[in-house]
């Protein structure tokens, strides 16, 4: 289970960072962020864990940034704006997530969710 983001007035924590694998590496399907190479198991949840919470964060800021974006295309003070269906045919999501989107990522700017809050639902 996600474990909860946190609220606006406190600090955003960092997940381990994610590194670039070699090319080498990358082209090598039981190759993942050198984990196949830890022996010792404690070690290896230790380093599992902290990729699982650096992808979590990743995907969490990810969604708010699409948010943001969402609700900026769709702004009607844009004479290019689109429409919600426009926006989920985009990303690939239903026009109901989209205008959930644009919702989310209209309170992002107005900074009522704050950062770290990603859940448009």
């Amino acid at each position: 289970m996600a474990e909860p983001t946190p609220r606006p007035n406190e600090p955003r924590l960092r997940p381990a960072p994610l590194l670039f694998e070699p090319a080498e590496a990358a082209g090598d399907p039981e190759h993942f962020f050198d984990l196949e190479s830890i022996d010792d198991p404690g070690a290896l949840l230790a380093r599992a864990t902290e990729l699982t919470q650096a992808f979590r964060a990743a995907a969490d800021r990810a969604m708010e940034f699409q948010a943001i974006a969402a609700a900026q295309l769709a702004d009607p003070r844009r004479f290019d704006r689109l429409t919600h269906a426009d926006i989920a045919e985009r990303a690939e999501w239903t026009e109901d997530y989209a205008k959930k989107m644009v919702e989310f990522g209209r309170d992002l700017l107005r900074g009522e969710n704050g950062h770290g809050q990603a859940d448009p639902v």
